[in-house]
């Protein structure tokens, strides 16, 4: 299955296995099972979505909002319970207005994941860790 590294970006083939001990990226060999949010820009957002084989959920969020700020630490805790099973990421709404307005955002925080590329699912509002777990295991 392709993956992207969350350190350099690059687009790595990993034997699709139920649990990892060891996963490095083949570019800058960090290791892929980091789990922090990659920040998407208009730069590299269709890519990584294209080349990820494993579900993509999107945090749309922006710097000046309270829920926003409240949900950023549980989107991070639920990042690490799922290494190369769904990729967590980020949009800034307020640095990629383009981004934004593509998805037809109305409301932050804005929750989407992706599959193969495509939309599968969204939800407005603040969520809580275990609600957030729950979410990314409907998709994996």
């Amino acid at each position: 299955m392709r993956v992207i590294c969350p350190h350099c970006k690059n687009v790595n083939n990993v034997p699709q296995k139920e649990s990892y001990k060891k996963a490095n990226c083949g570019k800058c060999k960090n290791s892929l099972l980091e789990t922090k949010p990659i920040e998407l820009t208009d730069s590299n957002f269709d890519e990584v979505l294209v080349n990820s084989d494993i579900p993509v959920i999107v945090d749309f969020w922006a710097p000046w909002c309270g829920p926003c700020k409240m949900m950023g630490p549980n989107f991070e805790q639920s990042a690490k319970k799922f290494p190369l099973k769904m990729l967590f990421t980020k949009v800034n709404t307020e640095n990629e207005q383009n981004i934004g307005a593509r998805f037809g955002i109305r409301s932050i925080p804005t929750l989407i994941v992706f599959k193969n590329g495509k939309e599968v699912h969204r939800v407005s509002g603040a969520l809580d860790e275990a609600s957030l777990s729950n979410l990314a295991s409907q998709f994996i």
